[in-house]
C-alpha cells in the first residue's frame, strides 16, 4: 500500500509542481503567445491538471481507507487539509479565474483577479503539505 500512496503522492507533487510553477508563466514567454493565447492555454491545461489533481486525491483517499489502521492521525490531518484545499481551488477559485480569464480575452476587463494570488498560495501550501506526507509515509515503510 505505501508505494503505491507514495507513488500517488510524487507523482502530484511533481504535475504541479511542472505546471502551476513553471508552465503557467512560461507559456507567456514562448514567440507568438499574446495574452489571449496564453489564457486559452492556461484555461485548459488547469482543468486538465485539476482532473489529474482530483484523480490522484482520490487514489491516495482510497488506499488511506483501506489500510487505515497504518496511517498517522498527522497523516490523516494533512490529507484532510490537501482534500480541502483541492476543494477550495476546485469549486470557487478555478471557476472564478477561469470567468476573470475568459473577460480578459472577450476584452472586457484588464483587472488582475485577487484569486490568482489565492491560487498560488494555496498551491504552495499543497505541494509543501504533499511532500511532508510523501516523506512521512515514506519514512514509515523505510522503517
Amino acid at each position: 500500500m505505501f508505494p503505491l500512496v507514495i507513488i500517488a503522492i510524487f507523482v502530484w507533487v511533481g504535475f504541479v509542481a511542472a505546471i502551476s510553477f513553471m508552465e503557467a508563466w512560461l507559456k507567456f514567454r514562448a514567440p507568438g503567445v499574446n495574452l489571449e493565447i496564453g489564457l486559452g492555454i492556461g484555461k485548459l491545461v488547469f482543468k486538465a491538471l485539476n482532473r489529474v489533481e482530483i484523480g490522484l486525491a482520490t487514489v491516495m483517499l482510497v488506499l488511506f481507507y483501506f489500510h487505515y489502521l497504518d496511517i498517522t492521525l498527522s497523516s490523516w490531518i494533512i490529507s484532510t487539509i490537501l482534500i480541502v484545499i483541492l476543494a477550495f481551488q476546485s469549486f470557487i477559485l478555478l471557476p472564478k479565474l477561469t470567468a476573470a480569464a475568459q473577460l480578459k480575452m472577450e476584452g472586457v476587463s484588464d483587472k488582475k483577479s485577487p484569486f490568482h494570488i489565492y491560487f498560488v498560495v494555496t498551491e504552495l501550501i499543497k505541494v509543501t503539505l504533499l511532500i511532508v506526507l510523501g516523506t512521512q509515509l515514506l519514512n514509515a515503510y523505510i522503517l
